[in-house]
């Protein structure tokens, strides 16, 4: 009779190193989910900007001609604020020069009903220095003013870099 000789190398995973590799990929995963929202809201953002530009033309318009800004979209002869709207945006206001887009229709529901506000920066003793836009909590350029009340109430993790204050050096 021929002795069968046991063959004991086996190749592959165990049932136990499969589940390790599947826990510690699921712990990886969920520590990258809200910075993954993050990035989402931050893009939704960054894409509905575009629409204010509607109102950006006429207030600097105003700034340019009469040292002025216009106080409502009456003033600055734009629809009301509820008729410029898109995909992200229920609203588009001005207040005293400062933009108001307020989030909504099919935005994220994080930031629905939310307000982002653009201000402008002016050169008070030289109207031909164009209008700059200062977005959300950021700083006006050097030597210029923002006009207008900042009524952004999205917190910062989600508004986009250029729209957050800089961080104070110590």
């Amino acid at each position: 009779m021929a002795q069968l000789t046991k063959n004991t190398n086996c190749s592959g995973f165990t049932l136990l190193e499969m589940m390790v590799v599947i826990v510690v990929i699921s712990v990886l995963a969920l520590m990258a989910v809200p910075n993954f929202q993050d990035t989402i809201v931050r893009n939704e953002i960054k894409e509905a900007l575009p629409l204010a530009d509607i109102a950006k033309q006429p207030v600097a318009l105003a700034w340019a001609v009469a040292q002025a800004l216009p106080r409502d979209n009456a003033e600055a002869l734009l629809p009301v604020a509820e008729k410029i709207v898109s995909n992200q945006i229920s609203s588009v206001a001005i207040k005293d020069g400062a933009i108001n887009i307020t989030f909504g229709n099919r935005c994220n529901g994080v930031i629905k009903g939310k307000v982002l506000t653009l201000r402008p920066a002016v050169v008070e003793d030289a109207p031909v220095v164009p209008v700059a836009w200062v977005c959300g909590t950021a700083e006006a350029p050097d030597k210029m003013v923002v006009k207008g009340i900042n009524a952004t109430n999205i917190p910062d993790t989600f508004l986009p870099f250029n729209c957050r204050a800089r961080l104070q050096k110590k």
